[in-house]
């Protein structure tokens, strides 16, 4: 009798709101499942726990989603400033022979006949010490043909303060990086002094070797080569390593720089090539391709770290519907009882679940647009307002950002496929809510 009482209460109240809820979701082509999944979003609840528990899950994946899509755009933007700006910069790969070579015009054209070569240059490295006003610092000097340079560096960009033409054979001018040339204090037409390795027979006894050179430009790329490089004409360079009229090896500039050590190896046993000289090749990955592999596989674990953080979100849903169902199990009986499926109920608590981690997920995308296009500017803007560098001791002095479309994508479907995951043991467990007993025991 107790039940049976209880029952026709219940019908009274709850089938009016049936019918007005059926009435609705017809009048605006709703499905019933989902117009009572929005009336309980938007109704109050008596147990405002809940309705916090709701709102920490929407925040917390919120901001999981928008920290997410942040680092990767900061990750993707390291990765393309060392393909830009580094890689720009040093070599692709290069040739290198164990004997001078003196007609290195001809070896060029042989290279740049490869369709897979886009431009060859001759080039000569050196290590030295660059000595000004009592400052010294190590430096790696390149001898180069400027208008070769062009078509394998990226070098004629970022000149400052002068010309990549300036530096003319017989002139021993030099071009550094603007790091270099602020720690020495050195101005475009002042002279500094180079120390080379090779030793010098004097009477004085066995001395390094000094050459005074003119600084005709600096270069600035925003990176670290900016400390290290220096630029000389090779007819220079080659006075200077005591083989004048020579280079040692053909600096070289392919279209995918991934597909060095593949085309470098297959032009190694070329025989056209081989018969002028004896080579040794050496390619990026030799270089900086310890650093390109540690972006890689730092862009991969943050990832997962901060998935993890999503995925803790989402346990904040299921326990929000879980305590859903509680509160509403009543609702859930008469439901059941006025003819509503174990499917409906179902449906009403996974799509309330889902619109819950849409809505989280759809601001942690556009917060996290926004951040990653302006990342940039806030850290330098914050550089400013400390006085200091934050990113100084990076490969790069500032925070680069490259948002692309895929990885938006990815995580958006990543939040909404883990919040849609998150609503299946709860909305099974209302589903199998017994309406008879439930009611027996419901105030």
């Amino acid at each position: 009798m107790c039940i049976r009482w209880k029952m026709q209460q219940s019908e009274r109240v709850f089938g009016r709101c049936l019918c007005e809820i059926v009435l609705k979701s017809s009048a605006m082509f709703q499905p019933i499942s989902l117009n009572i999944a929005l009336r309980y979003i938007r109704a109050k609840r008596r147990n405002h726990f809940i309705s916090f528990i709701s709102l920490v899950s929407t925040l917390g994946l919120m901001l999981g989603v928008a920290v997410l899509i942040v680092v990767l755009s900061v990750m993707n933007g390291f990765g393309r400033e060392l393909q830009t700006r580094i890689l720009g910069m040093v070599p692709h790969a290069t040739l290198n022979a164990y004997a001078p070579i003196a007609h290195w015009e001809a070896l060029q054209a042989q290279l740049e006949a490869d369709p897979e070569v886009l431009a060859a240059a001759p080039l000569i490295e050196m290590q030295g010490m660059l000595s000004y006003g009592g400052s010294v610092m190590g430096v790696y000097l390149n001898g180069i043909e400027p208008e070769a340079e062009r078509r394998v560096s990226i070098l004629p960009q970022f000149v400052r303060d002068g010309r990549l033409d300036d530096l003319q054979p017989g002139g021993f001018g030099v071009i550094l990086g603007q790091a270099i040339a602020n720690q020495l204090g050195l101005v475009v037409g002042d002279k500094v002094t180079v120390i080379l390795p090779q030793a010098t027979v004097s009477p004085a006894g066995v001395m390094p070797r000094f050459k005074r050179l003119t600084l005709v430009a600096t270069f600035e790329v925003g990176a670290e080569v900016d400390g290290i490089l220096g630029y000389v004409h090779w007819q220079d360079a080659a006075k200077l390593a005591r083989h004048p009229g020579e280079v040692m090896s053909m600096r070289l500039r392919f279209q995918d720089l991934f597909d060095a050590p593949q085309i470098v190896h297959r032009l190694m046993r070329q025989p056209d090539i081989l018969q002028l000289q004896q080579f040794y090749a050496r390619d990026w990955t030799l270089t900086h391709g310890t650093l390109f592999e540690a972006i890689k596989m730092e862009k991969t674990m943050i990832a997962l770290l901060l998935t993890l953080i999503m995925a803790v979100a989402t346990f904040n849903i299921v326990s929000s519907l879980v305590m859903l169902v509680h509160e509403k199990k009543g609702d859930i009986a008469v439901l059941r009882t006025l003819g509503a499926s174990p499917g409906l109920i179902r449906r009403v608590f996974m799509i309330q679940g889902t619109l819950i981690g849409l809505i989280g997920t759809t601001m942690g995308v556009l917060l996290g647009i926004v951040l990653a296009l302006t990342v940039t500017d806030m850290v330098q803007w914050l550089e400013q307002v400390l006085h200091r560098e934050l990113l100084g001791a990076y490969f790069i002095n500032y925070l680069p950002s490259e948002l692309q479309l895929e990885d938006v994508l990815i995580i958006a479907g990543l939040g909404l496929s883990l919040s849609f995951f998150a609503t299946i043991y709860p909305a099974r467990r209302a589903a199998l809510l017994p309406p008879a007993e439930t009611l027996r025991y419901e105030d």
